[in-house]
């Protein structure tokens, strides 16, 4: 008995001491060099994060690498159109203004913190400072990008008043409705409802500018299609598929190959060839500069057309919904 009570009394002192502080990364100097940060400032934030393991072992699995069969019905679902539509109407006036200002679909925009955070509901529970500190400094394969957004956190968290230990986001680091990481919320972030701050954690208005005005600066082309089906023929498939989202070939190298798509493009159109692979075999599509745009927000293709085929869902079932007071954005022109 009283082994047992030692025992119990050494694991509750030792669940009392406090977490100790990450080391000092040894690149540290040349990351607040490059990144213009005070190194007082980046010792500091280091001194308050912690090495998560959960990070690590997250990242390890990202959804991503599932086939697209497994990864769309994550999604694209009856729930989220509807909460899509609810979204919508709720901030009509917002988005429609979103539109007139950015020339960017309400229903991308919608569609965006729809895959995102479920049209703000979860906006993720880690610890930014931590989530970017251990991606940063102990996750070789992208420590580069993580560092220098942890950098940023620095500088974003000074502009902003925010205490660096209380951020919550995604376990890489994202942050707000529309997660954006700290270096996106630093360049792209806007006070869209006048208030004079940027809140994309608890102000819809304010993200839903953000939204846009990131594919706005991205370059978006209102009324130009993102993605077309394609038949493939006898095409060498094979030879035609590159891993990069970067638009590397022209439509008519993929013309002369044998693929056809129902619109006429321009020759030295800019294009890629997708393949997405469905439970019954593959699919195949090409991609044209607005869904390059989509992949500026993510990297990956399977992304980009989760957010297409849901900002369709959504558009064709809002345009179904009865007419409001509220102006209604112009679905036809601004259709993906």
């Amino acid at each position: 008995m009283h082994r047992l009570w030692w025992i119990a009394l050494c694991a509750l002192a030792l669940g009392s001491l406090p977490a100790v502080a990450a080391p000092e990364p040894p690149q540290l100097g040349r990351l607040a060099e490059q990144q213009a940060v005070p190194l007082a400032e980046l010792q500091a934030a280091t001194a308050k994060a912690q090495l998560r393991q959960e990070i690590l072992d997250t990242i390890a699995r990202p959804w991503e690498a599932k086939p697209w069969h497994r990864y769309r019905p994550l999604f694209v679902t009856p729930e989220r159109v509807r909460d899509g539509i609810a979204f919508w109407q709720r901030h009509a006036d917002v988005l429609a203004r979103a539109e007139q200002t950015y020339r960017v679909p309400a229903s991308l925009i919608v569609s965006i913190i729809g895959i995102e955070t479920f049209y703000g509901r979860q906006m993720g529970r880690h610890s930014v400072l931590d989530s970017l500190y251990t991606l940063g400094f102990h996750y070789p394969e992208r420590s580069d990008f993580f560092a220098k957004e942890f950098a940023q956190l620095v500088l974003l968290a000074g502009e902003e008043k925010w205490s660096l230990t209380q951020l919550k986001g995604s376990y890489a680091g994202a942050m707000g409705m529309g997660q954006f990481m700290p270096s996106s919320y630093r360049h792209y972030a806007v006070d869209f409802d006048g208030d004079g701050k940027r809140d994309l954690f608890a102000n819809p208005a304010d993200a839903i500018g953000s939204v846009a005005n990131y594919f706005a600066v991205h370059n978006w082309r209102w009324g130009e299609s993102a993605v077309e089906p394609a038949l493939i023929g006898l095409a060498p498939v094979d030879t035609l598929l590159e891993p990069s989202p970067d638009l590397k070939q022209r439509w008519a190298e993929l013309a002369a190959a044998g693929v056809e798509i129902a619109t006429p493009l321009v020759p030295d159109t800019p294009v890629k060839l997708l393949v997405l692979e469905q439970a019954d075999g593959p699919e195949y599509w090409v991609a044209r500069h607005n869904f390059y745009v989509i992949t500026r927000y993510n990297r990956s293709p399977l992304y980009a057309m989760a957010v297409h085929q849901l900002s369709q869902a959504i558009q064709d079932a809002y345009a179904l919904q009865p007419q409001t007071s509220s102006p209604q954005p112009d679905l036809v022109a601004g259709r993906l």
